[in-house]
Formats: structure tokens, sequence, C-alpha cells
């Protein structure tokens, strides 16, 4: 296939278009070029996507497909007016924070109720908490459906993105946290839900979605696992034996201002319950029955570890502060009634729960 890449210089665009590139693909990316550089292999050609012709002279490319993870409403619709009537097949990278609903677990793209679209005088995410993110995906399905149509059209709605050169915090911190030993911090109970896609897998399903002139939409996620099934099956990746894991109630750890999810003082892929009890734990057996297709978990903590070896610069360092560990490790023990203690060995298989 001819592919196009809007993008390809960072993370999964990046991903996508090495994988494309090996699977011997005529690979060309389009993008800036400010944040990284394409895969070796690739052609690369700088556009500025604010100028609403910067994409018009790849019209003539003849791409068979374009893959697009934008997350500005203006950079899609100039896009599709560029290339639409050019290609045969286009895959947009949307999110699952298109939903309006996260606390119902088992939910699929199908049923989910959707945000609104993005108000007509917002273009794009804002400030440092990325508001009207989900909307913006919204606008931009939304158009991408209209101007390729329905048969042409794949929307992949990403969950959570791990593996090697992620940019956040929150898998390369368990994997750092796991690797140093001790005793971890393990936030809430062992069987909460926990979901994600390796980087790998998901660039393989857009190649396959491509080639394969997959039309619909799908949440791009692997099947949701228990915390417990997470973390002992990153230890054991790591070659950890038996990690000590001590459980804290999330009222207990709310208390003491730890915070969800990711950033400074987080404990990464946390989120309270019940508010975000279907985040993580969306049905992927659509995804899986399109040709998604899951690794074990090892390979993506060895693939994560061996890049973060390799690139600590480019390593995010977030999360819980080990001293602010310690120090509520410490108080868990004169708060006993506050406190799920767990410290047996889990089993390590990849949970398909």
């Amino acid at each position: 296939m001819r592919i196009l890449i809007l993008g390809g210089t960072r993370f999964f665009g990046r991903a996508v278009a090495r994988l494309a590139v090996a699977q011997g693909h005529d690979v060309t990316c389009a993008a800036r070029g400010v944040s990284g550089v394409v895969p070796t292999g690739a052609r690369f050609v700088p556009v500025d996507r604010d100028d609403p012709a910067a994409l018009v002279s790849l019209a003539g490319d003849g791409f068979d497909a374009v893959v697009d993870v934008t997350r500005q409403v203006s950079h899609a619709r100039h896009a599709l007016a560029a290339l639409a009537d050019h290609v045969g097949h286009w895959s947009f990278v949307s999110t699952i924070s298109v939903y309006a609903d996260n606390t119902a677990p088992g939910q699929t793209a199908a049923h989910a109720p959707l945000l609104s679209p993005a108000p007509p005088d917002v273009d794009a995410p804002v400030g440092p908490d990325h508001r009207w993110y989900g909307e913006c995906k919204v606008s931009i399905e939304r158009l991408v459906r209209e101007l390729m149509g329905a048969q042409r059209s794949f929307i992949c709605r990403a969950g959570l993105i791990v593996g090697a050169e992620d940019p956040s915090d929150r898998f390369p911190y368990w994997v750092r946290r796991l690797a140093n030993g001790g005793e971890v911090l393990a936030p809430g109970r062992p069987t909460d839900r926990v979901q994600f896609v390796d980087v790998a897998d998901l660039a393989g399903w857009l190649l396959h979605a491509a080639d394969a002139r997959l039309a619909g939409t799908y949440d791009g996620t692997g099947p949701a696992m228990s915390r417990a099934d997470l973390l002992t099956g990153v230890a054991a990746g790591l070659g950890v034996a038996d990690p000590h894991l001590t459980w804290v109630d999330q009222d207990f750890l709310l208390a003491r201002d730890v915070r969800e999810w990711s950033g400074e003082r987080a404990l990464p892929l946390w989120v309270r319950l019940p508010e975000g009890a279907g985040l993580m734990d969306r049905d992927a057996r659509p995804a899986l029955d399109a040709g998604l297709t899951i690794r074990p978990l090892s390979d993506t903590v060895r693939a994560t570890v061996s890049w973060m070896t390799a690139r600590p610069d480019a390593v995010r360092q977030g999360g819980l502060d080990p001293a602010d560990e310690a120090a509520i490790l410490g108080e868990v023990a004169g708060c006993a009634e506050r406190v799920i203690r767990v410290v047996d060995t889990f089993p390590t298989t990849y949970g398909h729960g």
C-alpha cells in the first residue's frame, strides 16, 4: 500500500510509520517535524497544517490509505478537503475520551453515549487539562464520516496506549517502581480493573484496517484485567519475583492528596470509583473480533524497559515521589482499618477477564 500518515514523528504515529515500513509499504509522513523524526525508510514531507492548502500538493500521489491522529478540528477539515476524493480509506485515531459516561463498565462503541461536538469557536483542546479534547475528537469523527462516507472510514477510539516511546508517566511509572523493589503502594483493591493497549498492537491493527478496508467505529484497547494482574505481570516481565504490594483504600489516599491517573503526586492508571469504573473496563470484544491482536504483558514490559534504558532522557518523570510513598506506607501500619493489606503473590497471567 501507499500510505500517508498525517504525523508519524512521535509515539503512536511514529509506531504506525515504523511498522508500515517494516511490512514493505510505501510510507509518507506529513508533519511539521518539530516533535521528532520519521522512521528510517519513510518519506518526510514538511507541512504546516494551519495552512488550509498544506496537503493539496499530495492529492495526486495515489495514496491508498490515510492515517490521521489530529485533535485539531481545522486540521482535519483541511486534510479531508484536500484528500478525501483521492484516497480509498481513512483511519482516524480518536479516543475513549469521547464518551459521556465513564461510570458503567462493559460499554461498547456501538451503544455508549457521546459528548457533544466542540462548540463552533473551539478548534483544539485548551490548557494543561486539555479542555474540549473529547469534544474536538467527536467533531473530527463527524467530519471523517461526512466527507469520506461510512464505507471508507475507520474510527479507532484508542484507549490508554503504552509501550516504547510512551510520552506519559503512566505505564513507565509502574515499570520503574516495580523494578526498584521494596514495599509498593498499590491503590484501591486488587480486583479493580485496568485497561490499555500496546502501541505496536494498535499500530498493527490500523494497518490491517487499511489493508482490509475495515470500516466502522471501534474502541482500540485490549481486554481489561485486574490491577493485581497488571502489577504482578509487570513485575514478572522485569524478572521480579513475589512483589510486595500493599493495597491502600482510595479514601485513605485521597485524604492525603494522592492524585489519580497521571502527573505530580499521582499513582498512575488509578481512577476513583465508582466515578471511573467504566473508563478502563470497556468491552474489547468488537475490536478483537475485527482483527486486533494483543501481545503478552511481559512483551510490553520488555519493550518499555528497553526504550527507558536506551533513552532515559525521554522518559517522563511523574507519579508519586519515593519519599511521599514511604511516608504514606508509614501511616498505613497504624491505620489498618483504612487499608487493604495484601502481600501475597497474585497470578502473573495476562488476564482477559
